[in-house]
C-alpha cells in the first residue's frame, strides 16, 4: 500500500493487494537503481524492501492529450456478467437475421476469419507460438516439462524445465518475450499447468494428423498393435499405422496410444470408436492386422483385432515383422512358467548392459566353460553382445547360456563390496533365485525343443520374399510335425525332462515341485515320476497345444492366400520358372485394382517382361525394389497390388530408418520415469522427424481457448508487496 500512497492514485487506495497484484504495473524508473538488482539485462528484479520515490507529478501539464489518456479499469464480477450477456444477445440477433448456410453466409465468415488482427491479437498469437514452440523442442528432445522430481532438492531447484527454457529465450533477447515480462516479477510463471496440458494435446493431435494425412493419401494401411505400455498411472496401447508413401517407401509409424481396459468387449469397443471417430482412419482400407500378445492381455488384444476384423473383412490377421514367431508363441502360452523364462530372460538382457565391466565378465565365463568348443564360445559371446531375448533361437540361446549366467552371477555376488553397487548387486541376486529354481529350467528347455520345430519357418517369415513365399506353402509340414509330437507327447517329454534333470545337476539345483505342491511330494514315495508327471501336464502339453492352435489362428486361409499373392515379385517369379498363377490368389485383392478388367492381361504383360528381359537385367528381390521401377506407371494394376501386399505386418521394412519409431519408443519408455511419461510428449519425441506446423498449433488453440494466456501467478511471501 505503500506503493499506492506514493503514487498519489487514489482510485487504487480501495483495491487490494492481491488485485494490485494481479491487474496493475508500474514502471521501474520509479526506482531508484540501489532498489534493483539485475539479473540479466532483460529482466528487472527488486529488491524485498523496494519503495517508488521518482514521480515528476508535473510533465504532463503541458501535454494536453496526456491529460485525458485511459487507465485499465478493473470489472465487477456483475459488470462483465452484463458485458457477457450483451455480447450473447448480440450473437442471437446475428443468428436470427442470418439465411441458411450458403455461398452468401460462407462469404461473411470469410470476412470475418480475413479481418486484420489487433496488436493485442498479434501479441498473443506470437507468444502462444513460443510456447508451442519450446513445447515442441521439450517434446522431441524428452526434456521433462517439471524438471527434478517433488523433494529431490528441496528448495535448491526452484524453477520448472519449461520455465527454465522461457528465462533462457529472454536472456537471449527474444523480443517478444521481453516486452510481455520486463516488468514482471521474477517468479511470474509463464504458463498455468492446465494451459500447458492444452498445449500438449493440441501438439499430439498434430504430429498424428500429419501423419494420418499421408495415410490418407496413401489410401490402404494396416494396423500393428504393440505390448501394454505404463504411462503415468494408467496403461495403454502403442498403435502402429504401416504404409506406402508418395516417395513408394513403405513407412511404419506411431499413431498413438489407446487407453486399455481389462474388459474384453470395452476394450475391443473403445479401440474401434478412438481410431475411427477420434483419430479418423477409415478402416473400410485397412488390409492388414496385427498384435504382440501381453503376458497378461494376449486374450483381450486377440478379441480387439477379432472386433475390427469382423467389421472390416478384408484385412488379414498376421505376424507382426517385429516380433519373432517364437516369442510371440510363447507370449500367447498364460503359463506362469513361461512368462517367469520371458521375463526374467529379458531381463538377463538388460542387465549385462548396465555396466561396461560387466559384459566382459560373462565372456571371460563363457571362455572358462567352452574351452573345448571355442567357436561355440565365440559366437555366444557375439550373440550376448545383441539384443538375444527377441531372437528365434533365444531359448536355445538360454539354456547354452544356463551355466555360464549361474557363475557370473555368482561372482558379481562374492565381489560385491568391490566392484558393483547396491543396485547391481541387488538385480543379481534377484535373477540368480530366479534362474536356480527347477521349474525355470524345465521351462526354459521344454519351451527350446517344443518351438524348435517352428525356428526355420518363423525365421523364414522375417527373411527376404522369396522366403516368406515359400514359407508360406511350409505351414502343413510344421503344423504335421507338431500334431506327431502331440500325438507322442509321453516319449518327447521324457527327453526333454531328462535333459532338463541333467542341466538341473550340473547347477546343483534342487529337483522339487513348486511350493504349493511340497506336501504332496513329501507324501509320494516315487518322487520323481511325480514331478516329470507335473511338469508333462503343466508345460509340455500346454506348450505343444497353444502352439499348433495360435499357428492355425494366425495363418488363416485368407492370410496364406496373401502370402501367394508375392509370386508377383519378379525374383519369385523367376525361382517359380515364370510358371505361376498369379490371378487366382489376386482375386481377394480385385476391388482394389484401378482397373481389374485388365488385370489377367497386365498379368501376362508383367511375366514376359521379366522371363524375356535383357542378361545385364537383375529380377527384383522384393516388393520395395519392384514399385521403385521407372515403368511401374505402365502396369497400374500390378502397382496397386503390390503396394497392399507391402503393407502386410509380417512384410519386412527394408529400410531401417522407415521403422525406426518402434525402437524410438522403447527408448522413450527406457529413458523416462513412469512418473513422468504422457501420451501426448511420447507422440512428439518419437515421431521425431515429422514437420510441426506451429502455425496450425497456435490457431488450433485460439479455436478452441481463446488467445488469452493467463502468465501471471500469486507472488510469494517476500514479494507480496511488489505490485508487479
Amino acid at each position: 500500500m505503500k506503493w499506492v500512497e506514493c503514487c498519489r492514485r487514489t482510485d487504487l487506495e480501495t483495491k487490494t493487494p492481491d488485485q494490485l497484484n494481479k491487474h496493475y504495473r508500474l514502471c521501474a524508473q520509479h526506482f531508484e537503481s540501489s532498489m534493483i538488482c539485475r539479473s540479466s539485462p532483460y529482466r528487472t528484479v527488486l529488491r524485498d524492501n523496494a519503495i517508488p520515490t521518482i514521480f515528476d507529478l508535473t510533465s504532463h501539464l503541458g501535454h494536453p492529450y496526456s491529460r485525458h489518456r485511459k487507465r485499465i479499469k478493473e470489472l465487477s464480477e456483475e459488470e462483465m456478467q452484463i458485458l457477457g450477456q450483451q455480447k450473447r444477445d448480440h450473437i442471437s440477433e446475428q443468428n436470427l437475421t442470418m439465411k441458411p448456410r450458403n455461398e452468401s453466409t460462407v462469404q461473411i465468415q470469410d470476412e470475418v476469419e480475413m479481418r486484420p488482427l489487433t496488436q493485442e491479437e498479434k501479441d498473443n498469437k506470437d507468444y502462444l507460438r513460443i510456447l508451442f514452440e519450446n513445447l515442441v523442442f521439450m517434446g522431441k528432445q524428452n526434456i521433462l516439462l517439471t524438471g527434478h522430481q517433488e523433494g529431490d532438492f528441496e528448495d535448491e531447484f526452484t524453477t520448472d524445465n519449461f520455465q527454465a527454457l522461457m528465462d533462457f529465450r529472454i536472456n537471449c533477447g527474444d523480443e517478444v518475450l521481453r516486452k510481455r515480462f520486463e516488468m514482471t516479477a521474477v517468479n511470474v510463471a509463464y504458463c498455468n499447468k492446465d494451459q500447458l496440458i492444452q498445449m500438449l494435446e493440441i501438439c499430439g493431435n498434430c504430429v498424428r494428423e500429419d501423419v494420418i494425412r499421408e495415410i490418407r493419401d496413401a489410401q490402404f494401411f494396416s494396423i500393428n498393435i504393440d505390448e501394454v505400455v505404463n504411462m503415468a498411472d494408467e496403461v495403454y496401447l502403442p498403435v502402429f499405422g504401416r504404409f506406402v508413401d508418395e516417395s513408394n517407401n513403405l513407412r511404419e509409424e506411431l499413431l498413438g496410444f489407446v487407453p486399455y481396459d481389462t474388459d474384453a468387449d470395452l476394450l475391443a469397443s473403445q479401440f474401434h470408436l478412438t481410431i475411427t471417430e477420434k483419430w479418423g482412419l477409415n478402416m473400410e482400407n485397412c488390409r492388414g492386422l496385427a498384435y504382440v500378445p501381453g503376458v497378461k492381455c494376449g486374450s483381450n488384444m486377440k478379441a480387439v483385432v477379432n472386433c475390427l476384423l469382423e467389421k472390416n473383412p478384408k484385412a488379414v490377421i498376421s505376424l507382426s515383422s517385429s516380433c519373432a514367431l517364437n516369442i510371440w508363441l510363447a507370449k500367447s502360452m498364460h503359463l506362469p512358467g513361461v512368462s517367469s523364462v520371458l521375463g526374467t530372460m529379458q531381463a538377463i538382457c538388460v542387465f549385462f548392459h548396465l555396466d561396461r565391466q560387466l559384459l566382459p565378465l560373462l565372456h571371460d565365463t563363457i571362455t572358462e566353460l567352452f574351452q573345448n568348443n571355442v567357436e561355440k564360445g565365440n559366437e555366444l559371446k557375439l550373440i550376448c553382445r545383441s539384443d538375444w531375448a527377441s531372437r528365434h533361437d533365444s531359448f536355445d540361446i538360454l539354456v547354452d547360456l544356463l551355466q555360464s549366467l549361474v557363475i557370473s552371477f555368482e561372482k558379481i555376488l562374492d565381489e560385491a563390496s568391490v566392484k558393483w553397487n547396491v543396485n547391481m548387486i541387488r538385480e543379481a541376486h534377484m535373477l540368480l533365485s530366479e534362474i536356480t529354481i527347477f521349474k525355470f529350467v524345465v521351462s526354459a528347455v521344454v519351451l527350446k525343443n517344443a518351438l524348435s520345430f517352428t525356428r526355420a519357418f518363423g525365421k523364414n517369415l522375417q527373411g527376404l520374399t522369396s522366403d516368406v513365399f515359400f514359407a508360406s506353402g511350409s505351414l502343413t509340414a510344421v503344423l504335421h510335425s507338431l500334431n506327431e509330437v502331440m500325438e507322442n507327447i509321453e516319449v518327447y517329454h521324457e527327453f526333454w525332462f531328462e535333459e532338463a534333470t541333467n542341466i538341473a545337476t550340473k547347477l546343483d539345483i534342487e529337483m522339487k515341485l513348486p511350493r504349493n505342491l511340497l506336501e504332496v511330494q513329501q507324501q509320494n514315495e516315487e518322487t520323481d515320476m511325480l514331478i516329470e508327471s507335473y511338469f508333462k501336464e503343466t508345460l509340455s502339453i500346454p506348450i505343444v497345444e497353444t502352439a499348433i492352435r495360435e499357428l492355425k489362428d494366425i495363418f488363416s486361409e485368407q492370410h496364406l492366400k496373401a502370402l501367394k499373392c508375392l509370386s508377383l515379385v519378379p525374383s519369385v517369379m523367376g525361382q517359380l520358372k515364370f510358371s505361376t498363377n498369379e490371378e487366382q490368389h489376386s482375386e481377394m485383392y480385385k476391388t482394389d485394382l484401378p482397373n481389374p478388367d485388365t488385370l489377367s492381361a497386365e498379368l501376362h504383360c508383367w511375366r514376359i517382361k521379366w522371363k524375356h528381359r535383357g542378361k545385364d537385367v537383375a529380377l527384383p528381390t522384393n516388393i520395395n525394389e519392384a514399385l521403385h521401377l521407372p515403368d511401374m506407371k505402365f502396369f497400374p494394376n500390378m502397382y496397386a497390388l503390390l503396394k497392399v501386399l507391402c503393407i502386410l505386418p509380417v512384410m519386412k521394412v527394408e529400410h531401417e530408418k522407415y521403422e525406426i519409431a518402434r525402437k524410438r519408443m522403447r527408448t522413450y519408455l527406457r529413458d523416462t520415469p513412469r512418473a513422468d511419461r504422457s501420451t501426448d510428449f511420447a507422440l512428439l519425441n518419437i515421431n521425431y522427424d515429422i514437420k510441426v506446423d506451429l502455425d496450425l498449433m497456435v490457431d488450433t488453440y485460439v479455436q478452441l481457448y481463446g488467445d488469452k494466456v493467463e502468465d501471471t501467478t500469486p507472488l510469494s511471501n517476500s514479494e507480496e508487496n511488489n505490485v508487479a
